[in-house]
């Protein structure tokens, strides 16, 4: 079921729909050519043989679908369509699900083969209502056979996200730090997205490093796929079998405790006890599992991980987590600021956490310089070794965080922008990052409702499926930058 490791793929059920006052068979002839368009783009749908007009046909669609193995629906309105015998199958089929209609064809057509589709979508939603199911209903949910081919494939990656979360488990190791509370958060709203949340000590972390030291031979392989990847950049190659036992373990844990879950993600303690019992810092080793598709949140960070689960599923790419971290000081030149001002930028950062495929050709490993200052001052590094440093690729990307408020409320907030293709001038996983409208975004969304300091970054923008799956998942407060037109609420319409 996973086209990228730890994501699920998606198979679409199509089923078309009749009121039973109008022609069968304008329903089946528009559901055939809905199908054709969908094979020339090759979206991987399913055609469901029964035409639902009543609840019997709907019994029996959601049966055959199940039966195929879909993974989600699409409900096709071939003409008015009957609203009670929808929303039941969709309600016994139990799978995220999309509403969408037919135009009609021609002006010929208009008397003995209309449809009134668009009149019947309105019926078919508030029916939705009543049994308080949420589906995916497209901007403009009304078209051709081509255009409906387009939503279908538009659909897949909401769908995708959607089954995700409702089939993830968070493995976490280890309390949040005490210097960094707003990784603290309550977790009540993640079961009620369906996320299961398995806590662990750091204590259970060692014992799990400890007892993979037997592995040798897995030991030596691992370590010689680390110095493959890192090439010119294995500046620690003493830290290489250290590093691989402690992927070992960690891999190990996941595939022996997703229990119930299809799919996993981490958030783990890495500071500051972390470096003294196991001899190095985890951040390579978290970069790798990203690559591989689980993410590994740094501090703890139990939303983070999720935030960045959130953007894979989007995307169906590598992801990473960085800090929102510094200003971008005016002598750095920029060339193209990608429609941002200069008050728009910022440096994302963080230790050496990002997948190497995300980062320039000239990545290495090297020690995490702030923790050095505290824990090693005036040595030569040794337990702060194991960073994965480089330049972040320039390019597009979406930035996304989930969280919780202290009421258990979750909100998120998603915004597009790019990479751009400037030096940092500093340390550990980092880019120059332009997010247009960004400067008040900050201030009305970031700090005025209390997000913390973590963003998940995706590279490539999904801010629409975002948005999307968001609301099929009923997240209630969902934000993103607003036009220098639109004030925020909170903005002084003084100043």
């Amino acid at each position: 079921m996973n086209t990228f490791r730890n994501t699920p793929s998606i198979k679409i059920g199509l089923i078309g729909v009749s009121r039973d006052c109008f022609p069968l068979e304008l329903t089946r002839r528009r559901l055939q050519e809905v199908l054709a368009e969908c094979r020339k783009i090759k979206v991987p749908v399913v055609a469901c043989k029964r035409i639902i007009e009543t609840e019997t046909d709907a019994l029996a669609a959601a049966n055959e679908m199940k039966e195929q193995g879909v993974h989600a629906a699409v409900f096709y309105l071939g003409n008015f369509g009957p609203e009670g015998p929808i929303t039941i199958g969709a309600q016994k089929l139990g799978l995220p699900f999309m509403l969408c209609a037919a135009a009609e064809e021609s002006r010929k057509t208009l008397i003995e083969g209309r449809g009134d589709a668009f009149c019947g979508l309105l019926n078919a939603s508030f029916n939705c209502g009543l049994r308080r199911l949420r589906p995916y209903i497209p901007e403009q949910p009304v078209g051709s056979p081509k255009a409906i081919a387009r939503l279908i494939a538009d659909f897949i990656p909401v769908a995708r996200v959607v089954i995700g979360i409702r089939n993830l488990k968070v493995f976490a190791f280890g309390p949040r730090p005490q210097d960094f509370y707003a990784c603290n958060a309550p977790i009540q709203p993640l079961y009620d997205l369906g996320i299961e949340v398995m806590e662990n000590s750091e204590l259970d972390l060692f014992e799990l490093f400890r007892a993979a030291a037997d592995r040798k031979k897995e030991i030596e392989a691992v370590a010689a796929d680390m110095a493959r990847e890192l090439g010119a950049g294995n500046r620690m190659p003493q830290k290489l079998a250290a590093l691989a036992q402690y992927e070992l373990a960690l891999m190990s844990f996941f595939e022996n405790n997703l229990g119930s879950r299809l799919y996993g993600v981490f958030a783990n303690k890495c500071w500051p006890a972390f470096e003294k019992a196991f001899g190095f810092v985890p951040c390579y080793v978290n970069s790798r599992l990203a690559t591989r598709g689980i993410p590994v949140a740094c501090e703890t960070d139990i939303y983070g991980a999720v935030s960045e689960y959130l953007l894979q599923l989007a995307t169906a790419k590598p992801v990473t987590l960085l800090d929102v971290n510094n200003t971008v000081p005016e002598d750095l030149p920029i060339k193209n600021l990608r429609g941002a001002t200069r008050a728009d930028l910022f440096m994302g950062f963080h230790c050496g956490n990002t997948p190497s495929c995300c980062l320039c050709q000239d990545f290495c490993m090297k020690y995490q310089l702030i923790m050095h200052r505290l824990m090693e001052p005036g040595r030569e590094p040794e337990i702060t070794c194991g960073t994965l440093e480089g330049r972040i690729k320039p390019g597009p990307v979406t930035i996304a965080r989930l969280g919780s408020t202290p009421e258990n409320q979750l909100k998120a907030y998603l915004a597009e922008g790019h990479v751009l293709d400037a030096d940092p001038s500093s340390f550990g996983s980092i880019g120059v990052f332009a997010i247009p409208g960004f400067a008040r975004f900050y201030r009305h969304v970031l700090i005025e409702r209390q997000f913390p300091h973590h963003t998940a970054v995706g590279f490539q923008h999904a801010g629409a499926i975002l948005f999307d799956a968001l609301r099929m998942l009923e997240i209630p407060e969902i934000y993103a930058p607003r036009p220098a037109s639109v004030a925020y609420p909170t903005e002084n319409p003084f100043r």
